[in-house]
């Protein structure tokens, strides 16, 4: 039963890409609200370990899995993994990505092969494994970008295709899923103050100046939105492409 304060009490997550930024800034909030949180990751076990502690001292169950999002076998165990701990799954954050920019003309193939087993097959597998253990009020949350509505820079096209998909299945998944009482919605974060993107790096200088309130987003208010999302009071709210950027493509 959730309650005013912590209106996740009951529930359980698994949020994908968990150990850092914008997904560590995810599993903390989904936390606090009183949710137990699985969280997966890849190359960073001391930072998913710092997580997990931080969690628990807090007075939250956490538990950090290896797991690498572009490997399917891996992403199934995962979710077998957090039902097993934690007893189900109600909410899923599709969080992991990885991002190579570079020239179409001179794209590594094996770069756009990496880029849709993580970010679009990781996705599909997460959603099809988590979906079969939930009931009604479950909530799937991807993560997309603000770069399928504005491309802010060159070289970010093999990216946005596989952001793209997302979007695309997002919105075909809710006529699966609503009956069942399942809500699916997309989160497209701006220029976020992250590891791939410091709000100090290079892209910076290019979007800094089309940002309307005049600054990065923080990894916690992206955790936020999808907070929303996951609680009793976004019941209503499905298909839906939320963007938080800062203003970047009004």
């Amino acid at each position: 039963m959730s309650s005013p304060f912590l209106p996740l009490a009951g529930k359980t997550a698994l949020v994908t890409g968990g150990s850092r930024s914008i997904g560590a800034a995810i599993a903390r909030k989904l936390a606090a609200d009183g949710a137990a949180v699985a969280l997966t990751y890849s190359a960073s076990p001391d930072r998913a370990a710092a997580v997990v502690a931080e969690i628990e001292t807090a007075g939250g169950r956490a538990l950090a899995i290896e797991a690498d999002a572009g490997n399917p076998e891996a992403v199934r165990a995962a979710v077998a993994r957090t039902v097993a701990t934690f007893g189900g799954i109600d909410i899923l954050v599709n969080n992991a990505g990885v991002a190579v920019n570079a020239p179409i003309e001179t794209f590594r193939f094996e770069d756009y092969e990496r880029m849709l087993a993580v970010n679009v097959t990781g996705v599909f597998v997460a959603t099809q494994e988590a979906v079969r253990h939930m009931t009604p009020g479950g909530r799937i949350i991807h993560i997309g970008s603000s770069m399928t509505r504005y491309a802010a820079f060159p070289t970010a096209s093999v990216y946005t295709l596989t952001k793209g998909a997302v979007t695309g299945f997002n919105r075909s998944l809710v006529r699966d899923l609503g009956p069942r009482g399942i809500t699916v919605n997309t989160v497209h974060p701006g220029p976020t103050d992250t590891d791939m993107n410091p709000a100090d790096g290079p892209v910076a200088a290019i979007v800094g100046p089309g940002m309307a309130i005049g600054r990065y987003g923080q990894p916690g208010e992206i955790a936020s939105v999808v907070a929303f999302l996951a609680g009793p009071d976004a019941a209503f709210v499905t298909g839906a492409d939320i963007v938080a950027d800062g203003g970047l493509t009004a």
